[in-house]
C-alpha cells in the first residue's frame, strides 16, 4: 500500500506553509486565487485528498447531523414511517451540504450515543429527551429537534401531528361503523424512559393517542376498559403472529385498531391467511398513511417526509444562527378511506 500523501507533503512540494494549504481547501478567501490554483494543481498530481476529520476540525464543524433512533437500526428502518422521515431529513441535508449519520443507542446507552456522535445537530425521533439526556446535549452545545416529542417541554423544539385529535378521529371512525369488539394493538411505551426509571409531566405519544381513544370511547358509553389492549413493537413478524393468535378465538375482535400501519399491514395478512375477508370477517384501521406496500389500507394519513424535512430545516436553522421563539410545530394529519375497515 502506497503512503498516503499529508498536508505537510504537499506543503512541501508547493513551498507554501501548511496553512496556506489547509486555506486553499476550507477557506479560500484567505489566500489569494494564484496561490490556490497552484496548491490545487499540486494536489491533484500526488493524489493529495484532505484527511475529513482535519478538515472538520480546521472548520469547527462535522457538516453531519444525526437521526437518533429509540432503538437498534435493525428494529426502526425495517419501519418505512422511519425511511420517510430519514428521506425528508436528506433532502434537507443534501441541500445545505451536509451529510445525515443513522444514530442507535452505543450500548444499549442513548447517553453514550450522543456524546460520541461526530455531528453538528440532532434530530430524535419517538424519544422523549430527559433531563439527563438534555444534560449532555448542553455539555456538548448540540441543538436538538425532537419528532413526536412532548407538547410542553419549554427546552426542545418538536414536530408532532395533533396526536389526541387523530387518535380521537380513528377511533370515532371504527365506533362509528358500529364496531364495539375492539382490540388495540398499542405502540410500546418509551423504553428509555422505564430504563432510566423518568417520570414526566407531560404524555407521551401513546399515552397521546390513548386519550383520544378514551374521549371517543365516551360518547359511546365505553371506556378502554373495554377493550383489548395488546402492545406490539412495529415489525411485521411480531405482530403478524400476535394477530393470528387472536384471529384464531371464536371470540375473535370485529376490528383491530392500529396505532402504526405496520400493525394494520400485520393483521392484514394474518386475516388472509386465515381465510378471513377484511373488511367483512374482520376490519382493521392503521395509523401513520404508509401506501409503500400498495394495500388499501384505511388508515389516519401522516406525512413521515414532511415532518423529517420540517425537523431538518428547523435545525438548519439553528445551525445557521436563526432559532425560533416557537417551541411546537404541527404538522397536519387526514383521514384516508381505504378498503379495510367494514361496517357491521
Amino acid at each position: 500500500m502506497s503512503k498516503r500523501i499529508t498536508i505537510s507533503d504537499l506543503a512541501k512540494k508547493t513551498g507554501f506553509s501548511k496553512t496556506a494549504v489547509s486555506f486553499a481547501f476550507n477557506r479560500p478567501e484567505r489566500i489569494s486565487d494564484k496561490a490556490r490554483e497552484k496548491i490545487l494543481k499540486a494536489a491533484a498530481e500526488c493524489g493529495y485528498i484532505p484527511d475529513p476529520m482535519a478538515r472538520n476540525f480546521s472548520r469547527g464543524k462535522y457538516m453531519n447531523i444525526g437521526l437518533l433512533l429509540p432503538n437498534m437500526v435493525q428494529s426502526c428502518m425495517a419501519n418505512p414511517y422511519t425511511q420517510s422521515i430519514l428521506r425528508g431529513i436528506a433532502e434537507v441535508a443534501q441541500a445545505n451540504n451536509y451529510m445525515v449519520s443513522i444514530i442507535p443507542p452505543l450500548r444499549s446507552s442513548i447517553e453514550e450515543a450522543v456524546k460520541n456522535a461526530t455531528v453538528d445537530g440532532i434530530i430524535t425521533f419517538g424519544l422523549c429527551i430527559t433531563d439527563q439526556l438534555q444534560a449532555i446535549l448542553k455539555q456538548r452545545q448540540m441543538p436538538v429537534v425532537a419528532i413526536d416529542g412532548l407538547d410542553n417541554n419549554s427546552s426542545v423544539i418538536s414536530v408532532n401531528i395533533d396526536d389526541i385529535s387523530a387518535a380521537k378521529l380513528q377511533m370515532q371512525t371504527v365506533l362509528q361503523k358500529g364496531h364495539r369488539k375492539l382490540a388495540i394493538f398499542a405502540l410500546p411505551e418509551n423504553e428509555y424512559l422505564r430504563q432510566n426509571h423518568q417520570k414526566i409531566s407531560a404524555l407521551t405519544l401513546v399515552e397521546k393517542r390513548f386519550k383520544g381513544y378514551q374521549e371517543a370511547l365516551e360518547e359511546y358509553n365505553m371506556s378502554l376498559k373495554d377493550i383489548e389492549i395488546v402492545e406490539v413493537d412495529t415489525e411485521m413478524e411480531g405482530t403478524y403472529s400476535k394477530a393470528l393468535e387472536i384471529l384464531k378465538r371464536t371470540d375473535r375482535p370485529t376490528c383491530f385498531v392500529c396505532m402504526s400501519d405496520i400493525h394494520a399491514y400485520g393483521v392484514f395478512y394474518a386475516a388472509k391467511d386465515s381465510n378471513l375477508t377484511i373488511g367483512k370477517d374482520v376490519s382493521v384501521i392503521g395509523f401513520d398513511g404508509i401506501d409503500s406496500l400498495g394495500l388499501k389500507l384505511t388508515s389516519i394519513k401522516q406525512s413521515a417526509k414532511h415532518k423529517g424535512r420540517k425537523s431538518a430545516e428547523i435545525l438548519f436553522d439553528i445551525l445557521g444562527g436563526k432559532a425560533s421563539d416557537e417551541k411546537l410545530f404541527r404538522i397536519p394529519y387526514s383521514y384516508v378511506e381505504g378498503e379495510t375497515l367494514g361496517t357491521i
